[in-house]
């Protein structure tokens, strides 16, 4: 009989190949510091405003940042798509790093919130860049997994950066909030330069048709969202004005932001941006809730209750894990669909521990499968979104991913805070009919996950 030679395939390289090393850990050091920073400033800002005599720009300091940053994500993605992620990249380190450094040496509160802004500018180009350079510098089969270290980079802080800021706060003083992460975003970004270097520009070498156009609808958006924010802090005549002003300005907008067919839910990325926008409004709208509903209905300590949230987000990074390790699903709707139905099933449960007669843990319970949810359904999207991606496309299609992330979540926070402040304090009719919603957002994106195939099922790992 003839012999037969069989030919070993090679491995694919994994997260820490020689080739890839420097970069996933640059990466990932970059999402964790941009986690960091956004729950760290929430610890901080309560003393900042006393030591800076700020109070009236306590709305603004938040507002600033995230409009900012709403535009920034619109102009690393035509960037990246026209020039390659390398510039968006840098840019986006030095506005961060510079916004920083203003925040925490201001000496009045309009400096700082002129530092706010100047960092989230810089946080947006960043983001985006960093899912193009995936694109770019990662092997498809790899995507799931540097995916999941992305959705753990941004949950363990969750999980650790409030009680940091608050020693930090206590024993350092508030600016080190601000001044101590430029020390560690310089070095991360240098480790990822040499990834960079070997990444080839993109054949475009001017800007798309259109690109200014898409800008000044981002401004239009960036102003209605930083609008919402600010809205959704007041009281209320004030607050039902501005939110119905960023409301409108957002419903003109975003589309114009956001892929065409995304308000019929086309098959495809109009969908998956959906999906991503639809979660993110869920988790958000009941997580801000869960600690209010347990703290003023079931009498736990502030500490307590926050407890849940952190089992939400342990959760959550064990799905991401679960995500990048099981085989590839034959559809790929298969994912996002578990995923949102976990958050529906969860959040209905945590809406269950409203009434009395239920154990606490009813909610803890809940909390952790919606958390399940969010792991298993965000890098699974933000795959998807990169392989319905032509290579011009990529950074154009994850700002969009994003944007409706941040978009879906702030008009949700603000509607939530409005329901919240509708009578003379929150009752269990006020936690209860946020729950719901939230959970009839996660159940709609269940029932619209399919539509994320085009044409039958994309090939496992291609």
């Amino acid at each position: 009989m003839p012999s037969t030679v069989v030919t070993a395939v090679p491995s694919a390289p994994g997260l820490f190949a020689p080739r890839l090393r420097a970069m996933t850990v640059g990466s990932v050091a970059l999402i964790s510091l941009l986690a960091f920073e956004a729950l760290a400033v929430g610890t901080a800002m309560p003393t900042v405003a006393r030591s800076l005599d700020g109070l009236a720009l306590y709305g603004i300091a938040f507002g600033g940042p995230f409009a900012t940053g709403v535009l920034a994500m619109v102009v690393s993605g035509i960037w990246s798509d026209a020039r390659g992620p390398r510039a968006p990249m840098w840019h986006g380190v030095a506005w961060f790093v510079v916004g920083l450094l203003i925040a925490g040496t201001a000496p009045v509160m309009s400096a700082l919130v002129v530092g706010r802004v100047v960092q989230g500018f810089g946080s947006g180009l960043l983001s985006v860049a960093l899912y193009v350079i995936v694109g770019q510098a990662y092997p498809q089969e790899l995507h799931r997994r540097i995916f999941a270290a992305f959705a753990a980079a941004w949950v363990v802080p969750s999980l650790v950066g409030p009680a940091v800021a608050g020693l930090i706060v206590e024993h350092l003083g508030w600016r080190w909030v601000f001044l101590a992460v430029p020390a560690v975003a310089v070095p991360a970004v240098l480790l990822i330069h040499p990834g960079l270097r070997s990444l080839g520009r993109s054949v475009t070498t001017s800007l798309p048709a259109g690109a200014a156009t898409r800008i000044g609808w981002a401004c239009g958006a960036a102003v209605s969202a930083a609008l919402l924010h600010v809205g959704g802090q007041q009281r209320g005549a004030t607050a039902l004005a501005l939110v119905g002003a960023a409301v409108v300005g957002l419903l003109v907008s975003a589309p114009r932001l956001l892929p065409a067919g995304f308000l019929r839910a086309a098959r495809g990325l109009p969908t998956v941006v959906g999906l991503r926008g639809l979660a993110s409004a869920a988790f958000v709208g009941a997580e801000v809730v869960i600690p209010l509903m347990l703290s003023r209905q079931r009498g736990l300590s502030p500490t307590t209750a926050g407890l849940v949230l952190t089992v939400g987000a342990l959760a959550w990074s064990v799905g991401s894990w679960l995500q990048g390790r099981i085989p590839v699903p034959t559809s790929r709707a298969t994912l996002p669909r578990v995923g949102l139905i976990c958050i529906t099933v969860g959040t209905a449960t945590v809406a269950l521990a409203v009434r009395p007669e239920l154990p606490v843990t009813v909610a803890v319970l809940g909390w952790a499968v919606a958390g399940l949810g969010m792991g298993l359904l965000y890098p699974s999207l933000s795959v998807l979104t990169l392989e319905l991606s032509a290579p011009g496309e990529q950074g154009r299609n994850s700002s969009s991913l994003q944007l409706g992330d941040s978009l879906f979540a702030a008009t949700v926070l603000a509607l939530t805070g409005a329901v919240l402040a509708a009578g003379s304090a929150p009752g269990p009719a006020s936690y209860t009919v946020t729950l719901v919603v939230a959970a009839g957002l996660a159940l709609f994106g269940a029932l619209l996950a399919g539509r994320v195939v085009v044409g039958g099922s994309p090939r496992p790992g291609g």
